[in-house]
């Protein structure tokens, strides 16, 4: 096991990485912007170092400051979180070249799965269903139009280079497809340096179904069964749980085999999702890989009863998994609210401010993930995710109401700080939720606003 880490992150997830560090005995090195000086990771650290001003570009993606703070405090590994450079294969290779191991899967894979056209590619060579659209990015307006006639509409235009839910345009017909393409492309390249898009048939009402993979350097994988992502806004996720409700084991079996399958193909190892959409016949299709920890990995931890950041860590180190198919059995049911600084009122505007009161719920299988505390002040630099609030429970009914108390117990007051605590509580009391009859379009079509 490493001595020391780099946790090359911030928020809850760096507090969350930290934790497991120091339960393996692993000394912890952060790095905080400017804006972050005195943030809960810097209390738990045994050092701290401050890489740059606030704008991201100039901190938490400064791959050079961050490999320099690694170097200069003796770390030998480099967790990057999620978000960020977590996904980079650029920086993966910056830290393999100066004798850092990146806690993440091989530069290879991570090249292959970190680009979504490359990504589609492999996954169909590797026998996966998906949906129709390109496998290679669209050069031009006009090839885009000539793309859009073979794949058919609606479709949704995609960054190649994306993730967390940004970067996509839905297009019902042709008279809006050149707008979007170039609002997409223009997006792309502010966002994530890369304006290469690609074009997908378009479900409209689906499941978000993903899988949640081990493996290691060995050879060996195994899943933790599947997480519903279907509640969402923009394609930005609200709720999470497992198991996926309403669907047929039988279906989640069949769709976790073809996420190994598609792992071993690409020579996958340490922790990854594999996301697939599934229509109301039941037939699923690939979708993407995160190649790194997910937001919701909670809850999977939860049902599984596997602490999935010190797994990673065990694998970056080289250890072989210690547990095998057969010793995965989930229990119960777990659900996660995402705990956002917005106001559900005017749009879900970020509402950034200090922070007065933080009080979180607590009780039996109640868990908070978060990085909040009185006196915290929400900056407007960053995501706006605040907590993560979790539950579980034997059975969904429970599991349901265990979360709406917890909400209605979590108390987030400040100055011009509103929160997303309230609106999902009308969401988990909605009963087209309770019946499990939800969509990723559900919230976006106005339902499900409690």
């Amino acid at each position: 096991m490493f001595k020391t880490v780099l946790v090359a992150n911030r928020g809850e997830i760096a507090v969350r990485v930290a934790r497991a560090c120091r339960e393996l005995g692993v000394r912890v090195v952060a790095v905080c912007s400017e804006a972050d000086r005195g943030s809960a990771v810097t209390r738990l650290a045994d050092r701290t170092v401050v890489i740059g001003p606030a704008a991201p570009r100039a901190s938490y993606l400064n791959a050079a400051a961050i490999i320099e703070a690694a170097l200069m405090t003796g770390a030998e590994a480099v967790h990057p979180g999620y978000g960020f450079l977590s996904e980079d294969a650029d920086f993966a290779e910056a830290c393999a070249a100066s004798g850092l191991t990146f806690i993440g899967p091989p530069v290879a894979a991570l090249r292959q799965l970190g680009d979504k056209t490359s990504a589609r590619a492999a996954m169909a060579a590797a026998g996966l269903p998906l949906l129709p659209g390109v496998l290679d990015p669209v050069r031009d307006e006009a090839d885009a139009v000539r793309a859009a006639d073979t794949v058919g509409y609606p479709l949704i235009i995609k960054a190649a280079a994306g993730g967390g839910g940004r970067g996509m345009r839905v297009v019902q017909g042709p008279d809006e497809l050149t707008k979007a393409y170039r609002e997409t492309t223009a997006t792309a390249r502010q966002l994530f340096g890369d304006g290469r898009v690609y074009l997908e048939r378009y479900l409209a009402a689906p499941r978000h179904v993903e899988i949640q993979l081990l493996a290691d350097q060995h050879g060996n994988y195994v899943h933790l069964g599947e997480r519903d992502c279907s509640v969402q806004r923009r394609h930005q996720k609200l709720i999470e749980e497992s198991p996926a409700p309403g669907l047929p084991t039988e279906l989640t079996g069949r769709i976790a085999e073809a996420a190994i399958r598609g792992a071993r193909a690409a020579g996958y190892a340490g922790v990854g999702t594999f996301e697939f959409l599934v229509d109301s016949t039941g037939q699923f299709y690939f979708m993407e890989v995160n190649c790194r920890l997910q937001v919701e990995h909670g809850v999977t931890e939860l049902v599984a009863g596997v602490d999935l950041v010190r797994e990673q860590l065990r694998v970056a180190a080289g250890a072989p998994l210690d547990l095998r198919q057969e010793d995965v059995r989930p229990r119960g049911v777990a659900i996660q609210c995402r705990i956002n600084a917005e106001d559900p009122a005017r749009d879900f505007i970020p509402t950034p401010g200090l922070l007065t009161e933080f009080t979180p719920p607590s009780g039996p299988f109640v868990r908070v993930d978060t990085h909040a505390f009185p006196g915290y002040r929400v900056p407007a630099s960053y995501d706006s995710l605040l907590a993560k609030l979790l539950v579980w429970a034997p059975d969904r009914e429970q599991a349901i109401t265990r979360m709406r108390l917890a909400l209605a117990e979590l108390r987030v007051d400040g100055f011009g700080v509103h929160t997303t605590a309230a609106y999902l509580r009308g969401v988990l009391a909605d009963p087209c939720f309770g019946a499990a009859a939800h969509s990723t379009q559900w919230v976006y079509d106005g339902e499900g606003a409690g």
